[in-house]
């Protein structure tokens, strides 16, 4: 390892970006997160953390449950509009399977605790980088408030719409819109109904999810097949004329929503995979990478993993190997990331179905399907995570369960 401390720049501070800047501060080097928002803010909704991403968070020494709790529901599952079960599973199975149940917590809450987990100047807030020059020698990150020179590595965590993404692979079709958009917010805990348990609801080219958090509060989630840019005028109007008359609790958990604290955003994912996900001393992780739509809840969980690789690849090396570190880190990430984006979208499609003999006959399915297939298809996703050569590098104290 070189003598002298390397340091990378992380463009964005979102969960991928912040995973990835305390992965690689916790193996020596200096990091500096340039994020265009003015500051930390409480805005956003929930996440799902599945046993992989849970995984990866304990490679890098991260406990997760400082900053959410450890509680999590009973079950989980596919319901009806009418609220009969499509398929249930229970959380302690999955914890038995898995090493752990999932664990659903505010994006915010666990921004935060990533965040202090970094040194106090570590995070430039109001600094958005523009571009990157030199990725292949020594790379100059340009932003809106002046050059950093010097950097060992420059990893691209700025997001589905990444301008570094743009810059490198000009030629790359973009993003795909998947024909939906999703409203998602989070209620406090006195508005959650005595009972609540964790499920997505299928209807007919619409979905209603119910996500109770680790810290008390409830998240809710609502897609809809619609064209893009589709913005009603009054948003709790539009929800209830959707879902009103949909199963207990959803039109109570309706009418306590703010409207100003409802996110809506179009889902898109990227129309084609990206050759790489590296350039030189360049790499791109989480929705700049390889932005998948959020039917499996895999796209912070794969941001994680990314971050986790990247930072066991770059432990131990000097200066001179990041640009090898960095291939090595495309070849362990490109084609499960992929593979995700690519049954995330299939997913999509299959939930978005509208047409009442489609639904019938999806609705079917679903109940019919084997637990032996279920459990397969849920073992991809959770147990797919690996530390490329072993785990010569993780942190002391990492926890034994995994």
């Amino acid at each position: 390892m070189s003598a002298v401390q390397r340091h990378a720049v992380v463009a964005g501070a979102g969960i991928g970006g912040l995973t990835a800047a305390v992965a690689l501060h916790r193996h020596g080097w200096r990091v500096t997160v340039c994020e265009r928002a003015a500051g930390p803010t409480a805005v956003g909704a929930g996440i799902v953390l599945a046993p992989n991403a849970l995984r990866a968070f304990d490679t890098i020494g991260f406990d997760v449950t400082r900053a959410a709790g450890r509680a999590v529901p009973a079950a989980m599952g596919l319901r009806r509009p009418d609220g009969r079960w499509l398929s249930r599973a229970d959380t302690a199975a999955l914890a038995a399977r898995f090493g752990g149940p999932p664990l659903a917590l505010h994006r915010s809450a666990l921004a935060d605790a990533l965040a202090a987990a970094l040194p106090a100047t570590a995070i430039r807030y109001g600094v958005a980088v523009t571009s990157v020059d030199d990725a292949d020698g020594s790379p100059v990150v340009r932003t809106d408030a002046g050059d950093l020179e010097g950097a060992d590595l420059v990893i691209a965590a700025d997001g589905i719409h990444s301008p570094l993404r743009r810059q490198y692979f000009p030629d790359h079709p973009g993003l795909h819109h998947s024909g939906e958009t999703a409203w998602r917010t989070v209620l406090p805990a006195a508005a959650s109904p005595a009972g609540t348990v964790t499920a997505e609801t299928w209807g007919r080219g619409e979905r209603f999810g119910v996500v109770p958090l680790a810290d008390g509060r409830i998240y809710l989630y609502a897609t809809a097949v619609v064209p893009a840019g589709h913005r009603p005028a009054d948003v709790r109007a539009e929800l209830l004329r959707r879902y009103g008359t949909w199963h207990d609790p959803i039109p109570a958990l309706l009418r306590r929503i703010d409207p100003a604290a409802v996110l809506q955003h179009d889902l898109y994912d990227l129309a084609a995979p990206l050759p790489r996900f590296h350039q030189g001393r360049l790499a791109w992780l989480g929705d700049a990478a390889h932005a998948m739509t959020p039917n499996l809840g895999q796209g912070g969980c794969q941001a994680v993993e990314d971050a986790a690789v990247l930072g066991h690849l770059l432990a131990g090396t000097g200066t001179e190997g990041v640009p090898a570190a960095l291939a090595a880190y495309s070849a362990a990430r490109c084609a499960r990331t992929d593979a995700i984006r690519v049954r995330a979208r299939r997913a999509g499609r299959v939930a978005a179905l509208s047409h009442p003999l489609a639904v019938a006959v999806r609705d079917v399915a679903v109940r019919a399907t084997p637990a032996r297939a279920t459990n397969r298809a849920m073992t991809a996703l959770f147990d797919g995570f690996a530390l490329p050569d072993g785990m010569d590098t993780v942190p002391a104290g990492v926890a034994a369960r995994w």
